[in-house]
């Protein structure tokens, strides 16, 4: 059986960028798909936490250290600058490579600074 589990996770980024006449796609600092393991060109999905969109594109790589994350071609209608957004890619393995499989969970500030990084989501009590 293969299982569908959240490989990498930019936690908060802030859009800084929004180009409706663009081929498409989500530019990302280099750094930050270093960071959380997120090639370029991976699909990638992207959950707005100003307006609730969400929706799928793919990563493409923007200048190291710029701190870019640009929405771009359609996907720019659901996303604008200084909107606050959580940015995954997901994995398929088999039951055997889940067992120990660990996230890269990158979080980041309104600036896009990393501030830090972790491997588990903290549980919060209710």
């Amino acid at each position: 059986m293969q299982l569908t589990l959240l490989k990498a996770k930019l936690h908060r980024a802030c859009v800084t960028h929004s180009e409706l006449e663009y081929e498409g796609s989500c530019a990302i600092d280099g750094q930050f798909l270093e960071a959380a393991g997120i090639r370029e060109y991976e699909q990638i999905q992207i959950y707005n936490v100003a307006n609730g969109e969400r929706f799928t594109t793919y990563a493409i790589r923007a200048e190291d250290g710029s701190k870019i994350i640009s929405v771009n071609g359609a996907a720019a209608h659901k996303a604008s600058p200084g909107d606050r957004i959580i940015i995954c890619a997901y994995v398929s393995m088999d039951e055997n490579e889940a067992e120990n499989f660990k996230p890269t969970l990158v979080y980041l500030d309104e600036n896009n600074d990393i501030t830090h990084m972790r491997h588990s989501i903290p549980v919060q009590a209710a």
